[in-house]
């Protein structure tokens, strides 16, 4: 038997924990604290275990789950709980730390926080994964661990807004009396107190990423990469959520997305697929294998070391590692996934010139906009309700001064668009793109004035732990 490893295996790495602690090291050996207070920072504050039981299928089955909390200053603590069969307690507190790092470099008012159950959701019903959901909330309920002043879930692998739906009913079950429980899970739908965008929201975040690293013209400067975005070939690995809609926002722009990775391997297009053709073919088989709109191969790893100018891994950690980086042929990478470069590999892709915009920047649209969204919870108050008509009508009262003065007439349909007050979407993506454009100028402006920061991502960590720093201070510790 040959067991000679293909060239595309991952070896053996210390594991995700590691690397988060790599990477935020690194970072905090560059920000003066007093001493002690960087390994304060460092480790989870807590991490809750729970082994619960269900009764389906006429037997009694038992269920592991977990929920760390990598910091609660400021509170409440915020991250997603993920249903996945491999999950365990590091990877739970590797993604508790990054969400501190995370909500800290894109100035939200929480602290960090990571949930999951060791579950593979395809074994199980929507009936009984909705009655081993409520079982787990009542567990995370009993011990603080979901409240919308002490802890708020949101989706993340393996979840969705049904799950959160079903979370926030039993936590108000279990709470009649708090006003403010559907506060304690964001990503709902709208209908169930969710807010408009917040399903694009990581997926067009990375969009605004991108785009501001392109409208950036010294961080540009460092590439290769065409000078505009339309000219760039891009390939996207993941085809969930955060790939489909960074996709789907990059053809807008009219960027070529040539080659879609999943589970069951590569399809490929040198023309560009056709992005809403291949989701429907996708949601319906789960697959991307029998799209007839471009190539397959089943060997979807290999295909990361494809030449192209943007590649955006979306899916899992540690797809990029010591055993690909080399071969690694992309000009710019773009972490919608949590951790998809492992520590090592980050620094042979920085030591070739290949540019990282990190995940603690890049995939943070999702948390904003779920801070959006826990806001418009606890003021009980739909974005824009107080200001829509005013701008509309002050924008009406500007169209009319302009026809006056041009001494001609604008159409109904022109009136229209101008004097629009703005949608819950409109709002909503206005925060956030002002939120990536903000965040990102200060990350590159770090980076240009300290020689000591060579790459983004030290830059977004030193921001982070710089202002997680100033709240351990200002309370004392």
């Amino acid at each position: 038997m040959n067991t000679k490893p293909t060239a595309s295996a991952k070896p053996t790495h210390r594991g995700f924990l590691s690397d988060v602690d790599a990477m935020f090291l690194r970072a905090a050996e560059l920000v003066p604290m007093q001493e002690g207070l960087s390994q304060k920072i460092q480790v989870c504050n807590e991490t809750y275990i729970t082994r619960f039981g269900v009764r389906l299928r006429g037997q009694m089955f038992t269920f592991e789950g977990w929920r760390s909390v990598h910091t609660n200053h400021p509170v409440p603590a915020k991250g997603g709980i993920r249903y996945a069969p491999n999950v365990d307690q590091e990877e739970v507190e590797a993604l508790a730390a990054l969400m501190s790092y995370k909500c800290a470099l894109m100035e939200l008012p929480f602290g960090g926080s990571k949930g999951a159950l060791k579950i593979d959701v395809s074994e199980w019903s929507e009936a009984e994964l909705e009655r081993i959901t409520r079982r787990f909330t009542q567990e995370l309920a009993r011990q603080n661990f979901i409240s919308p002043a002490l802890n708020v879930p949101a989706p993340d692998m393996g979840t969705s807004e049904q799950t959160m739906v079903w979370m926030a009913n039993e936590y108000l079950r279990m709470n009649p009396q708090e006003i403010n429980a559907v506060a304690c899970v964001t990503g709902k739908p709208v209908a169930a107190g969710g807010i408009d965008g917040r399903t694009e929201a990581t997926g067009r975040g990375v969009h605004y990423a991108i785009r501001e690293f392109f409208n950036t013209e010294c961080e540009l400067n460092r590439t290769e990469l065409p000078r505009a975005l339309k000219d760039c070939r891009v390939i996207i690995q993941g085809f969930g959520n955060v790939g489909y809609h960074a996709a789907k926002c990059l053809t807008e722009d009219r960027c070529k997305i040539v080659a879609v990775i999943e589970r069951d391997g590569v399809i490929k297009n040198d023309d560009g697929l056709d992005i809403e053709a291949l989701k429907a073919h996708f949601d319906a088989g789960g697959a991307v294998k029998g799209y007839s709109g471009g190539s397959y191969s089943e060997d979807g790893a290999k295909a990361l070391e494809d030449p192209c100018d943007i590649l955006i891994p979306a899916a899992l950690e540690s797809v990029i590692h010591t055993g690909n980086a080399e071969r690694i042929q992309a000009k710019l990478i773009v972490e919608a996934a949590n951790g998809p470069v492992t520590f090592e590999a980050d620094r042979i892709l920085n030591d070739r010139g290949i540019v990282i915009i990190p995940d603690l920047y890049a995939n943070a649209g999702g948390v904003t906009v779920s801070y959006f969204e826990w806001v418009k919870n606890i003021t009980h108050m739909a974005f824009g309700l107080m200001q829509r008509r005013q701008r509309e009508h002050e924008q009406a009262r500007l169209v009319e001064g302009l026809e006056e003065a041009l001494g001609k007439r604008f159409t109904d349909e022109q009136k229209a668009s101008f004097a629009t007050g703005g949608t819950e979407l409109d709002l909503v993506r206005s925060g956030l793109e002002e939120k990536m454009r903000s965040t990102f100028a200060k990350m590159s402006e770090l980076r240009e004035e300290n020689p000591d920061i060579s790459d983004l991502r030290t830059a977004g960590y030193v921001l982070a732990l710089t202002r997680i720093k100033g709240f351990y201070e200002a309370i004392g510790i």
